[in-house]
């Protein structure tokens, strides 16, 4: 069998796809086309006053693509809310081959240069497709959620899709829309010029809010 590639997994999301495993042990990987996709309109997105508030503490600092592989297995551990993931070896070697390509990104949100959140995903277009995110610290995944939409405004794209709705990403402004209508707002996307690294790394937390306002 033709082993799949980093241009098949491009494909794929291109098309509005994406690979997940039945866990981190799996062997291999299956296709998943959601019928109801959660996305971020990134015009409306909200952040929760309290997290405001602790973003314009300046708990948090920021880097992009400093830890991609740390980022990355982070978020394959289990954790209090989840006691398996579906990052497996084989979406690992995928997504880092991404990286090194250029394509995936992660957001690291720190405490004193110390890691304690993150998230990562793939840019294509104007179009971002988060993949995961996790946190060691309160607030951390949130703090890097808001700077990643705020990003992704700032640089021009159109879609941040989220893939699936959780109480988590609700109180951020995410949305379930159909496939088809998700199909014709990643078209849009994709023939999008953004620039993921418009934005400024050290950019203060209170721009970012201002981003978003």
């Amino acid at each position: 069998m033709k082993p799949f590639t980093t241009d098949d997994l491009l494909a794929c999301y291109r098309r509005g796809v994406f690979p997940m495993a039945e866990s981190r042990e799996d062997e291999g990987f299956f296709i998943v086309d959601p019928e109801w996709r959660c996305h971020f309109p990134l015009d409306r997105f909200h952040v929760p006053r309290r997290l405001a508030r602790t973003l314009r503490s300046d708990r948090f600092s920021f880097t992009i693509d400093r830890d991609f592989a740390a980022v990355i297995d982070a978020c394959a551990e289990p954790g209090p809310d989840r006691e398996d993931t579906w990052i497996n070896p084989d979406i690992r070697a995928l997504y880092m081959a991404l990286h090194a390509q250029g394509v995936a990104h992660s957001v690291e949100a720190r405490i004193d240069g110390v890691l304690a959140g993150g998230l990562y995903g793939v840019a294509i277009g104007g179009a971002f497709f988060g993949e995961s995110m996790f946190s060691r610290a309160t607030d951390a995944s949130k703090a890097a959620l808001v700077h990643l939409a705020a990003r992704l405004r700032h640089g021009g794209f159109k879609l941040l899709d989220a893939q699936f709705i959780t109480p988590h990403l609700t109180q951020f402004g995410a949305q379930t829309i159909p496939r088809r209508i998700f199909q014709a707002l990643l078209e849009v996307a994709l023939d999008t010029k953004a620039d993921f690294g418009a934005l400024p790394t050290d950019t203060p937390s209170g721009m970012l809010l201002e981003i978003l306002r």
